[in-house]
């Protein structure tokens, strides 16, 4: 009775009577398919047509079969997701990305203290700073020596310091160049930070920088939205903000590991502000830079740090494990010719 061979690649029908070590032609590896390329694994030759791929002769010889070949075995995935149990007993788990719900519960607070943060001024930023400081000082001493009455209390914040005599203009005035922040019962400056819960305490705080009195009202300032952006490269985020001309003295930034409040004075009397919340968290204290035409908030991770030091840690760990590598190969030894 004629049997049919379940070899790949001959499919023939034999008589096991007469079967022998190279009666059959077949293959003895898988199809592949890949790339629009078809073939077998245990073979080089590749084909697009699938007739033609059917038709490729075997590349080995040997018995024929009527025993159908096992397929390779497939991972077995159980009901708990990303779970993956192989046939042979040895179970692999695939850790996904963490959920946003994840994320968020390991997230720091967003009402972590904020610290004021360094602030780096271009050179063309302080030039136009000190020729406005000279404009705005002439305009103010004009208006002063129109306006000024005794009597008159110095209009800087913290100074209690009245008018008497133009001798009193040559006396130094105390007083807080920052705002007033009151937060889940604190009052304090933010120039200064120091905090207090009695009201009363907190006005009588004395100034923590030194300049002229101001006996002229300052001029209200505008509260206006501007432009702003940020890009990442690495591990380094900027933040841009396009305020023109930002007074150094009157901006600030305050920053904790997830919130940057942004507080820009610029082009006299505009103020920006805005509170931006960061999508990841940082570590490294990020720095504040003022430019002519926009201010820069540069913010700094570890991610690529840790991949540095991981990579370092595998480099010293395989040159550990190759020692001090292969001995070197002693210099021949010159033997004087044969007499």
């Amino acid at each position: 009775m004629a049997l049919l061979c379940y070899n790949r690649g001959c499919g023939g029908r034999f008589d096991a009577d007469k079967n022998s070590d190279d009666a059959c032609q077949f293959h003895p590896g898988v199809p592949i398919f890949h790339d629009a390329l078809k073939g077998w694994s245990c073979c080089k030759k590749r084909t697009t047509d699938f007739s033609e791929f059917l038709s490729i002769k075997g590349c080995t010889r040997g018995r024929h079969s009527n025993e159908k070949p096992q397929e390779p075995l497939q991972p077995e995935v159980t009901s708990e997701k990303g779970d993956v149990k192989q046939h042979s007993g040895k179970e692999i788990i695939y850790q996904g990305p963490k959920s946003a719900e994840a994320l968020e519960k390991e997230r720091p607070s967003s009402d972590e203290p904020q610290t004021k943060l360094q602030v780096k001024i271009s050179s063309s930023l302080a030039q136009i700073m000190e020729k406005m400081e000279i404009t705005e000082r002439e305009k103010r001493e004009k208006l002063e020596s129109q306006a000024i009455v005794v009597g008159v209390k110095c209009k800087n914040t913290g100074c209690k310091t009245i008018y008497q005599s133009p001798e009193t203009n040559a006396e130094s005035c105390t007083y807080h160049p920052g705002v007033p922040v009151f937060h889940e019962g604190y009052k304090y400056w933010n120039c200064c930070c120091i905090k207090t819960t009695d009201f009363n305490a907190f006005l009588d705080q004395k100034g923590c920088t030194t300049g002229k009195h101001c006996w002229i009202p300052k001029q209200d300032k505008k509260k206006v939205a501007c432009r702003h952006d940020w890009h990442q490269t690495g591990n380094q985020v900027v933040v841009t903000i396009y305020a023109k001309n930002a007074s150094p003295e009157q901006s600030y930034v305050e920053a904790n590991r997830t919130v940057l409040t942004c507080h820009i004075q610029f082009e006299g009397d505009k103020v920006f502000h805005k509170d931006i919340h960061l999508w990841g968290t940082y570590t490294h204290t990020p720095y504040l830079f003022n430019h002519k035409s926009n201010v820069e908030v540069t913010i700094e991770s570890d991610f690529e740090d840790e991949e540095e030091d991981k990579k370092e840690s595998e480099d010293k760990k395989e040159e550990n494990q190759a020692g001090d590598g292969p001995p070197a190969l002693e210099e021949p030894v010159a033997v004087p010719p044969e007499k």
